[in-house]
C-alpha cells in the first residue's frame, strides 16, 4: 500500500495539518481525512529517497521564456492560476524546473503570492521577473505582464547568444590551433630533430627556430599547463570579487571591436529592461534599481546607479547619461526626447530595437571576417612548421646530387 503525504486544515479550528498516511488511492485518503474533519489541500504519493550522486539539470532562460509564454496563454484563456502551473509542471521535460514549479504551486496554494513564491528561486526567476509579476498581480494584468516578460527574455537570450558567439568562436579556433601546434612541437618535431642530427649539413634558420621551440615545449609543457590552469582559476576567482569585476569589465570594454560589441549589448539590455519595467507600470527609480542588478557589466551597473541618484535628486536622466561617456549620443538624445514628451518607454524600446539589430549585423560581419582569417592563421602556422621540417631534406638531396 502506497504512502501519501497530505496537507490540509482542520474544519473546526482552521489549524494547518500535515502528515503521512497509508491509503489505496488519494481519493480514499481524502475521504478518510474529511471524516476526521480535515479539509485536504494537497495529497501526493511519497517517492522513495534517491541514493547515490545526482546532477541537477540547470534551468535555461529559454525554458523560462517558453514557460512564461505558455503561462500567459493559459491565463489569457481563463484557466485558473493553480491549474495552469500544475498543467505546465506535469508535462515539463526538465525535472529540476518541474520540481520548482511544483514548489511554487504548493506555496501559492498555502496562501503565498505568485511573485513571493517565485522569489524563493532567484536562480530561475530573477529580481526583474518577480517584480514584474508582482506588478501584474497588483494591477490585475498578469497575463499581459507575462507576455511582455516573454518578449523581454527571448530578446535577452538572443543578445547572450550574440555575446557567446563573439567570445566562444574565435577563442575555440585559437585554442584548437594552439593545441595542434603544441602537439606537433611536443611529439612530432623531436622525431625529425633526431633524424637531422645524423646529417652533416647546416640546418636552415627556419628549421633551427622550430626545433628550438620544440625543445622549449618538450621541456616546459607540463609546467606551462599547470601555470595556465592556475591562471584561469585565479582569474575566475578574481572576477568574483567586486574589484575584479570592475577591472576586467573595464578592460573588456576597451578591447578593439569586441569592446564595441559589448557596449552595444549593454546598451540594448539596459534600454530593453527599463522599457519593459516602465511599460508595466513600475516606477522609474525602482526600475533603475532592478535594471542595475541585471546589467551584466559592473561599469554599466555603476552608471545606472548614478542615474538613479541624479533622478532621485530631481535631475533628468539624459544629462548624467551623456556625462557618463558609456552611452552613444543617439541614445542620450532619444532619452531626452522621451523625457520631454512623456514617452520614455517608447523611446527606450526603439533604442533597444536599433542596438539589437546593430549587434546582429556586427556579429554577422565579424564572423564572416574572422572565419577565413583564423583559417589562414592556422594554415600559415602549420604549413610553416611542415616546410621547416622538409627544407633540410631538400638541402640534403641537393648536397647528395652535387656529390
Amino acid at each position: 500500500m502506497p504512502v501519501y503525504v497530505f496537507r490540509g486544515r482542520n474544519i473546526r479550528t482552521n489549524e494547518s495539518i500535515s502528515g503521512e498516511r497509508f491509503a489505496n488511492t488519494p481519493q480514499a485518503l481524502a475521504a478518510v481525512l474529511r471524516r476526521e474533519q480535515i479539509a485536504p489541500a494537497s495529497i501526493k504519493e511519497k517517492t522513495a529517497a534517491k541514493t547515490g550522486f545526482s546532477f541537477k539539470k540547470k534551468v535555461s532562460q529559454s525554458e523560462v521564456a517558453i514557460f512564461t509564454r505558455q503561462f500567459s496563454v493559459m491565463l489569457d484563456a481563463g484557466l485558473p492560476l493553480m491549474q495552469a502551473i500544475d498543467a505546465i509542471a506535469q508535462q515539463h521535460p526538465n525535472a529540476a524546473f518541474k520540481s520548482i514549479l511544483q514548489q511554487i504551486r504548493d506555496d501559492v496554494e498555502a496562501g503565498s503570492t505568485l511573485s513571493a513564491a517565485m522569489g524563493k528561486h532567484p536562480k530561475v526567476f530573477d529580481t526583474l521577473y518577480t517584480n514584474m509579476v508582482a506588478a501584474g498581480e497588483t494591477g490585475g494584468i498578469l497575463d499581459t505582464i507575462l507576455q511582455r516578460l516573454t518578449s523581454h527574455i527571448e530578446k535577452m537570450v538572443k543578445l547572450k547568444k550574440a555575446l557567446r558567439s563573439a567570445l566562444i568562436y574565435p577563442s575555440t579556433i585559437l585554442t584548437v590551433a594552439i593545441s595542434v601546434v603544441a602537439i606537433i612541437l611536443w611529439k612530432v618535431i623531436p622525431v625529425f630533430s633526431t633524424l637531422f642530427e645524423g646529417f652533416n649539413v647546416e640546418l636552415p634558420l627556419l628549421t633551427r627556430v622550430v626545433i628550438s621551440l620544440s625543445h622549449i615545449v618538450e621541456k616546459f609543457m607540463i609546467p606551462c599547463l599547470v601555470i595556465l590552469g592556475l591562471g584561469i582559476f585565479g582569474l575566475h576567482s578574481y572576477y568574483k570579487t567586486d574589484k575584479g569585476r570592475h577591472v576586467i569589465d573595464r578592460l573588456m570594454l576597451k578591447l578593439p571591436i569586441l569592446g564595441d560589441v559589448l557596449r552595444k549589448i549593454g546598451v540594448a539590455r539596459f534600454t530593453r529592461t527599463l522599457a519593459t519595467m516602465l511599460t508595466s507600470g513600475v516606477a522609474i527609480l525602482e526600475g533603475l534599481t532592478i535594471t542595475g542588478k541585471t546589467a551584466g557589466n559592473a561599469i554599466l551597473e555603476d552608471v545606472i546607479y548614478q542615474l538613479r541618484e541624479r533622478i532621485e535628486g530631481g535631475g533628468t536622466m539624459a544629462e548624467p547619461m551623456r556625462q557618463s561617456g558609456f552611452f552613444p549620443p543617439m541614445v542620450t538624445q532619444m532619452v531626452s526626447v522621451g523625457e520631454s514628451t512623456g514617452e520614455m518607454d517608447t523611446m527606450l524600446t526603439k533604442v533597444a530595437d536599433y542596438y539589437e539589430e546593430e549587434v546582429d549585423e556586427v556579429m554577422k560581419n565579424l564572423m564572416t571576417i574572422l572565419e577565413p582569417l583564423l583559417m589562414i592563421f592556422l594554415g600559415v602556422v602549420v604549413g610553416g612548421i611542415v616546410i621547416a621540417m622538409y627544407l633540410p631534406l631538400f638541402k640534403l638531396i641537393r648536397v647528395l646530387s652535387g656529390g
